[in-house]
């Protein structure tokens, strides 16, 4: 036998031609549920998207609502009372503290340990993450919201909102606005630690300036215009 009858070694097989043969064309929509349920398991099991976002905006709404002061009219507010006032702000806590800390930094640290880059030699691409990250950070905090409206309307007596179109379509903008800024904290942080850190950066002065502490109508005029000027209201 001589050279020319032996066999030739055959060329590898390409990237692209190996991943046709081993993986399916088309990744299974089934697969974007799991992830959203494995994303769930993680939250259930690393709670503090869940303590920080559901607990403690509860814990604050019994707080204030069994404070009778808080249920008093207050001519400073219009003739609110501070409880009124205090509802729409812990909504705004809750929005605020799953898409500024508890949604950037799960993203990060998948970034950190590769698992983004790895879930790129897979049929899953890895958006698929983001989304549903997404997805779990949303249902945490409609569930959040609903049980902060129907207690503070059921147990603490609450007016029950005269416009509900109105009052979702200002739930879906502030979601959408302050998960926006949580992605963009996700793709500037080098890490988690980093993420946590911009995220709280930016959290607590927007909470300052919402309200939380002392509401609005109540700070010094150079609080208040830096007030409206973060809630882009013009006098």
């Amino acid at each position: 036998m001589n050279s020319h009858t032996m066999a030739r070694p055959k060329a590898p097989l390409s990237k692209t031609l190996l991943s046709k043969a081993l993986l399916p064309e088309r990744t299974p929509r089934a697969a974007f549920g799991q992830i959203v349920r494995n994303e769930a398991r993680l939250a259930w099991r690393l709670p503090a998207g869940l303590i920080f976002g559901v607990a403690v905006p509860l814990l604050l709404l019994v707080i204030f609502g069994e404070l009778p002061s808080f249920h008093q009219p207050q001519a400073s507010l219009g003739g609110l009372a501070l409880f009124s006032v205090y509802v729409p702000i812990i909504i705004a806590f809750v929005i605020a503290i799953l898409g500024l800390i508890a949604l950037p930094a799960p993203l990060v640290s998948y970034r950190d340990q590769g698992i983004l880059r790895r879930l790129g030699t897979t049929p899953v691409p890895p958006s698929w993450v983001l989304a549903a990250q997404l997805v779990v950070q949303f249902c945490i905090a409609m569930t959040s919201l609903l049980i902060v409206i129907i207690v503070s309307i059921a147990a603490f007596g609450l007016g029950v909102p005269r416009n509900p179109g109105a009052l979702a379509l200002a739930i879906a903008g502030s979601i959408a606005a302050l998960f926006a800024i949580g992605l963009s904290i996700a793709a500037a942080a080098r890490s988690g630690t980093a993420a946590r850190a911009i995220g709280a950066g930016v959290f607590y002065p927007l909470l300052f300036f919402a309200g939380m502490w002392l509401p609005q109508p109540l700070m010094p005029g150079v609080l208040q215009g830096i007030s409206k000027f973060t809630r882009s209201e013009r006098r």
